[in-house]
């Protein structure tokens, strides 16, 4: 064999090895990208798909323009409401009044997100489903569904843990863009917040995501 021939093969064989770990990389779960509950809509990602990166209208939205106000990034950051390392007793950790930010603890400051208010609300009835979109594709341990109790206004009291019904909690979701569940409740009318707790599975990350519904 003659060094050109050699040195072809070489570079032949670098480039199929290249292509080969782009291949993988593309397939692995990646950290620095996450995800939100997209139905019902979060908060933030109400906000993002009603006005992108704009600043809001605030007679239409005004919950929405506060927030950019306050913190642009906490809308345009949607994938990042999280909390790590919290353990199993989450809710020892993340603050009564700080849920809907993930107590402080996520890429940016999020605490207009606890912020009670006129919330445009997703009409849903008693039976409904959650949508997480993981654009990371990090998989879910579990999921955890709250809904505030009947009577709790969100519009002047801030979420604590014992204004909250859990009603679902599903099992292990494997590396995939959607985790979806169906939920069934009984007893609620009018406006409420569904809040939605992830557990990812690459590492102790759980996300605090709240959607404003009205049941009708």
């Amino acid at each position: 064999m003659n060094h050109t021939t050699a040195s072809r093969r070489t570079a032949l064989g670098a480039a199929a090895l290249a292509t080969t770990l782009l291949g993988l990389m593309a397939q692995a779960p990646t950290a620095s990208a996450h995800g939100t509950v997209i139905a019902p809509q979060t908060r933030n990602y109400g906000c993002l798909q009603r006005w992108g990166s704009s600043e809001p209208n605030e007679a239409q939205d005004p919950m929405c323009y506060r927030t950019y106000h306050e913190n642009p990034n906490a809308i345009t950051a949607w994938k990042a409401v999280y909390a790590n390392n919290t353990g199993d007793n989450y809710q020892q950790v993340i603050p009564n009044g700080q849920i809907c930010s993930a107590g402080g603890q996520g890429e940016t400051n999020y605490g207009a997100l606890d912020r009670p208010g006129p919330w445009i609300t997703t009409s849903i009835g008693s039976d409904f489903t959650v949508d997480l979109y993981d654009e990371a594709r990090h998989g879910a341990d579990w999921l955890e569904i709250y809904v505030t109790k009947q009577g709790f206004d969100p519009t002047t009291q801030l979420i604590g843990w014992n204004n909250l019904d859990q009603v679902k909690k599903t099992g292990r979701y494997p590396y995939q863009a959607h985790y979806t569940t169906d939920v069934s409740t009984t007893g609620y009318s009018g406006r409420h917040v569904v809040v939605t707790v992830w557990k990812a599975s690459h590492m102790d990350q759980k996300y605090f995501l709240c959607s404003d519904v009205d049941f009708g």
